[in-house]
């Protein structure tokens, strides 16, 4: 009714995903990206540190239209200066090299598990480039597209989400016309269950440690 109305609402939805541990899967909102991209004229933002979160606030206050904006329990650390500026519909590149074999694009918590892959398959002589969207909708498909393709196109994404309508098919729909590109999705495919969030990241496959064995495995094909 708010899109066929053209309200100007917004919605905040924090707690979201396995990363919120113990509460357990009653509180893990794991749909609510796929619930808010099928709004027509919706935006949702998907901050990943403090700078974008304050950002994301400010930009929805001034949006038309349905924006969701979510949020996540974990203290994660700060990536942006706090003058670092913010547009809907535009991503940020945040780590690149010369010799990048494989982008990974992650979100909230999943983008800095993307970081610290990163930084383990570059031990390891793998250069792996990281892409921060910022909004899943509407997404910065350029720059998806054109680092994807600097990097033979073998993109990764890494969400904190049920596989179905969530960050990993926002991209694979960006790409779909592109045929020198492949997504590997990771994502959380079953329903979790209470832990501390290190151990769920890694159970349902979208810690750091998978996403390093998910790239060297890409590689290998």
């Amino acid at each position: 009714m708010g899109a066929i109305s053209q309200t100007n609402v917004n919605f905040v939805g924090s707690h979201c995903g396995v990363s919120i541990g113990e509460d357990g899967p009653s509180q893990m909102a794991l749909e609510d990206i796929a619930m808010f991209r099928t709004i027509p004229g919706a935006t949702v933002f998907y901050p990943s540190d403090a700078v974008s979160t304050e950002r994301a606030a400010e930009l929805a206050a001034n949006t038309k239209g349905v924006c969701f904006i979510r949020t996540s329990r974990p203290n994660t650390p700060i990536i942006y200066d706090s003058n670092e500026p913010f547009a809907v519909g535009q991503g940020k590149l945040i780590r690149q090299s010369a010799n990048d074999q494989i982008l990974i694009i992650g979100a909230g918590v999943t983008l800095h598990e993307a970081v610290t892959a990163s930084d383990e398959l570059a031990k390891s002589g793998i250069g792996a480039r990281v892409i921060d969207p910022f909004t899943v909708k509407p997404l910065d498909v350029n720059l998806i597209v054109t680092h994807a393709k600097k990097v033979g196109g073998r993109v990764i994404t890494v969400e904190d989400h049920y596989p179905e309508g969530g960050l990993g098919e926002a991209v694979m729909s960006a790409v779909a016309t592109h045929r020198d590109i492949i997504v590997k999705k990771l994502a959380v495919t079953a329903v979790p269950r209470s832990g501390p969030p290190n151990v769920l990241l890694d159970m349902f496959g979208i810690s750091a440690k998978c996403i390093v064995n998910a790239a060297k495995e890409f590689l290998k094909q």
